[in-house]
């Protein structure tokens, strides 16, 4: 599915929700331009292909907020043309969306979810032009409110989801999704809910394998059920907030072993100071690359067009940037922990997050990881149209199962003025070095960017 297919397949789910009402919205964009350089496009340890890249794009965010329709949908176009004509040129999409229909207020809703990206083709090999494929998966459906007095409701929840890679045809899927939701207000800023969540997983493209010695029979690709159980309590504050979810979950696969563990989540977010805040997420749950792209309760869209510097340091042309997800129809158990501190003033913002992750693989050990890192980031306003911006990242990542450790730090530096109310420009720097025990994997790149900016 070509990225131009992702995206307007994106778009004309959202308008036929609510036709009509899309033109009653918020619609904003910028169009950008980048010049990249780098000396070692194909992040090779010992045949470096020197390269320019032109990059033109475009961004956009589309809001509405009415009584009978709301929609949040953010995204990126963009085309990457090697002038060296050594590679093929590519068209990437990004997307994120949400948009709801209320079909009768109060009682019923209908959904629509969808993301769009780019991920590696092979986790294991180095982002190279030729390793990137276009993802997107989406959900829809109806949700039935019910309201049991002042302080309790309830909803229902039937939704069906696809997930679709353009070349790693064993995530292709579709699934189906029940939920019942009760839901008590403690207090004005405290709520507490009970969760059922059923969700029947199957994949497009199935093969039967067997494994040697008598051990139960497996599938590539197989087919589950995955159910939860959980309580989450919310709490809102004027400088605190909490999200702190617990209960169990179990996977039944076909002609496989099934698996069930506790489920845990939770997000803090503290603004210790008028100049500090501190947040926090960890989880503890089940999960795959396909619901790993969706947004996790209670998270909403973020508008791209709102950047800061360091957000444009990190994609510069204000583009796509390669996931690091590997794209299968694996289930692991996921543990992780993030944590962001943020100084901010007029003039400058400091940021440190570590991170934390570690991934279990239920039918096959190949792609357990853990993960430890984090970045320290800074801009600084030169000038009220001038800022500065440098950011420093480390990560240690380690294959379990294959013995490979890849330490990988990556720095840059940007450098952005505003000439006219709607004009931008950015040069910025950024060098990557890896160093892996396994063959081949080990490199360091330069690169170098021009960017031109027009937001409306």
């Amino acid at each position: 599915m070509p990225a131009f297919t992702t995206l307007a397949r994106a778009m004309a789910l959202v308008l036929v929700v609510a036709p009509g009402a899309a033109w009653a919205s918020q619609f904003d964009y910028s169009i950008f331009g980048s010049v990249e350089h780098s000396d070692n496009i194909t992040l090779s340890d010992s045949n470096p292909i020197s390269q320019n890249v032109f990059i033109p794009g475009f961004n956009f965010n589309y809001l509405q907020q009415g009584s009978t329709f709301q929609a949040n949908v953010s995204g990126t176009f963009q085309d990457n043309d090697y002038l060296g004509h050594q590679f093929a040129n590519q068209t990437q999409t990004e997307l994120a969306g949400q948009a709801n229909w209320t079909v009768l207020p109060k009682r019923l809703d209908f959904t629509v979810e969808d993301y769009a990206g780019v991920e590696p083709v092979d986790s294991l090999a180095s982002n190279a032009p030729d390793n990137r494929q276009q993802t997107n998966v989406v959900s829809l459906g109806p949700t039935l409110h019910l309201q049991f007095g002042n302080v309790m409701r309830a909803q229902v929840e039937l939704h069906y989801l696809n997930s679709y890679a353009s070349k790693v045809k064993d995530f292709n899927s579709s699934r189906g999704m029940a939920a019942f939701r009760l839901y008590r207000d403690l207090n004005p800023t405290d709520t507490l809910s009970l969760n059922l969540e059923s969700q029947r997983v199957k994949f497009n493209d199935s093969t039967a394998t067997t494994l040697v010695d008598g051990v139960d029979d497996t599938i590539a690709t197989p087919n589950y059920t995955r159910d939860e159980a959980y309580a989450r309590y919310t709490s809102t504050l004027a400088h605190f907030s909490a999200d702190v979810l617990a209960g169990w979950s179990k996977i039944d696969f076909d002609h496989a072993r099934g698996e069930s563990k506790p489920l845990a989540r939770i997000t803090l977010d503290w603004q210790i100071t008028p100049h500090q805040t501190l947040s926090v997420t960890g989880a503890y749950e089940f999960s795959d690359a396909a619901q790993d792209m969706f947004l996790q309760p209670g998270q909403s869209v973020v508008n791209i067009l709102d950047e800061n510097p360091t957000d444009f340091l990190y994609n510069p042309g204000g583009g796509i940037s390669t996931g690091n997800l590997v794209i299968d129809s694996e289930v692991y158990l996921e543990r992780t922990l993030q944590a962001t501190y943020t100084y901010h003033t007029e003039r400058l913002q400091l940021s440190i997050a570590p991170t934390y992750d570690k991934l279990s693989y239920l039918n096959s050990a190949t792609f357990n990881q853990s993960t430890r890192g984090g970045t320290v980031s800074a801009d600084f306003r030169l000038r009220p149209n001038t800022t500065i911006t440098g950011f420093v990242n480390a990560e240690r990542l380690t294959y379990t199962s294959l013995q490979r450790t890849d330490k990988t730090y990556r720095y840059g530096v940007d450098l952005g003025h505003q000439w006219a109310p709607h004009w931008t420009w950015h040069v910025s720097y950024i060098r990557q070095v890896r160093g892996s025990n396994a063959a081949g994997q080990s490199y360091h790149e330069n690169e170098v960017f021009f960017s031109v900016v027009f937001k409306r």
